[in-house]
């Protein structure tokens, strides 16, 4: 049955193929450590006791009508008090749009300013703007970012595609890569936005950028968050962030996300989303206005989280370190934000037990899944070369007592290869 183009070219996601094999084997009864999904376990990491109990009682209360389309006002009123109390954004509330968290934002946020053709930048590793791009029926303007910038992308990787460009897609903290913008590679990408929308003529479609800061809370030791408007005020015209509480409040289920940016583009994000009915739940919407009224709630949780979640990279950063010490083929970037350990498993080549040799990039992934018990996403995943042997690693589900199992279990199988 032939069906729309757009349906016919969609590209299937790698992470759901390799949930398949990692859901089959665990069917099995085989002992697998799966650090693939970006999501956490509830029984491990819950969502604030306080977010919890105020939704139950919104529920009770009976609030199960349709909420307002660009979101409540008191959400809204409650998303610009904490932003600009914790976040240091200033937006009104003709400037943010809510909705069932941060992926329906970046749809329509693509929809309203990107035509067929648009040239849409964006790095790689990245989550799925290669999809968005297709939806929106842009061209790709694709960087490879490096381990050597830490996969985060520079200005110099931007200016010869700058001035055809409609649309730049940033991350920081970066899904996949757990890494972040330094404040100087930020100021420079910036400059090289407002250099160019001062150059285009009244009534020439300007560049924008989508600033997606869904980890921001969640970064460790020295590491700062930085955002475009702050660094640059004059980029406030062109920036559309996108935020939840799913990451930094372990609420990934509860589907509340928000937009800020020029009152113009969220009125057209709002429209957009009116048609296509992407409400975060009424309920939900009042459990989280009352929530954000809570600092000392935040502030308490935010420590613990954030603890719990470090204690788990470094201590994996610390076991791959101890095996790159110890001569085999894997690295490690040390950890700097998110729930993600960006690694690296350099086995193509390598001949297993059976004489079988590692031909690419997916038989060095299944053979870590099948040997080691090891369940990682490749950055090809994220639209990174095939050949790419960097991996993510999610420690949402992670549960500290087994860290030293993997590790081991991962040398075994590594000292396997020959």
């Amino acid at each position: 049955m032939k069906l729309s183009h757009l349906a016919e070219t969609l590209i299937g996601s790698e992470i759901v193929k390799l949930g398949g094999e990692i859901r089959e084997k665990i069917r099995q009864g085989e002992r697998i450590y799966n650090f693939t999904v970006g999501d956490f376990d509830p029984a491990i990491f819950p969502i604030p006791k306080e977010l919890e109990d105020d939704i139950v009682e919104a529920y009770r209360n009976h609030f199960t009508n349709y909420p307002a389309a660009e979101g409540n006002l008191d959400l809204r009123e409650a998303i610009h008090s904490f932003m600009k109390d914790e976040g240091g954004l200033d937006y009104g509330i003709s400037e943010i749009l809510v909705a069932s968290g941060g992926r329906p934002l970046i749809y329509a946020m693509y929809r309203a300013i990107c035509d067929k053709g648009d040239k849409i930048i964006y790095a790689v590793p990245s989550w799925n703007n290669n999809h968005y791009t297709h939806f929106v029926e842009g061209e790709h303007i694709v960087i490879e970012a490096t381990a050597e910038n830490n996969f985060m992308p520079s200005a110099d990787d931007m200016r010869p595609f700058i001035q055809e460009a409609t649309f730049i897609s940033l991350c920081s903290p970066q899904n996949p890569t757990g890494t972040t913008f330094k404040k100087e590679t930020l100021e420079a990408i910036c400059d090289l936005v407002i250099e160019e929308n001062t150059r285009r003529g009244e009534g020439q479609k300007k560049l924008y950028v989508l600033y997606d800061q869904m980890y921001w809370q969640l970064t460790y030791g020295a590491i700062e968050h930085y955002n475009p408007v702050t660094l640059r005020p004059a980029m406030r015209d062109y920036t559309i962030f996108i935020d939840a509480i799913s990451k930094c409040f372990a609420a990934t289920g509860v589907r509340v996300g928000w937009a800020m940016g020029p009152a113009t583009v969220i009125a057209k994000m709002r429209m957009i989303l009116t048609h296509v009915g992407a409400w975060a739940p009424m309920a939900e919407q009042k459990a989280v206005a009352k929530f954000f009224g809570k600092r000392e709630a935040i502030k308490n949780f935010n420590a613990n989280f954030k603890k719990e979640l470090e204690i788990r990279l470094r201590g994996i950063y610390d076991g791959f370190t101890q095996l790159k010490n110890e001569g085999l083929s894997v690295d490690a970037i040390a950890p700097e934000a998110a729930l993600y350990l960006t690694i690296k498993i350099d086995l193509v080549g390598k001949k297993t037990a059976e004489g079988k040799t590692l031909a690419d990039q997916a038989e060095v992934t299944s053979y870590l899944l099948g040997n080691g018990g090891l369940a990682i996403v490749p950055f090809y995943a994220f639209g990174a070369a095939k050949t790419s042997t960097w991996y993510r690693l999610s420690v949402g589900t992670c549960k500290k007592e087994e860290i030293g199992e993997m590790i081991g279990k991962l040398r075994e199988a590594l000292l396997k290869l020959s």
